[in-house]
């Protein structure tokens, strides 16, 4: 996984305002979660997916 493996990264990861405060949940599995959680079904949302692509050119250009 990468540093950005995270539930706030991932496309499933919601926030929902309650009475009781705010509800931090994975819409795909129906678990609470925290921002900071890591599953294996992690999908990144697209801007993250960019984030990984430029740093592995990054590092590809680095080892060359």
């Amino acid at each position: 996984m990468t540093r950005f493996h995270a539930c706030a990264t991932c496309i499933h990861y919601r926030q929902q305002k309650t009475t009781a405060g705010i509800r931090r949940y994975c819409q795909r599995l129906g678990y609470e979660t925290k921002p900071y959680y890591q599953f294996r079904c992690w999908t990144p949302k697209s801007h993250v997916q960019a984030l990984i692509e430029k740093e592995r050119n990054r590092e590809e250009k680095k080892n060359e």
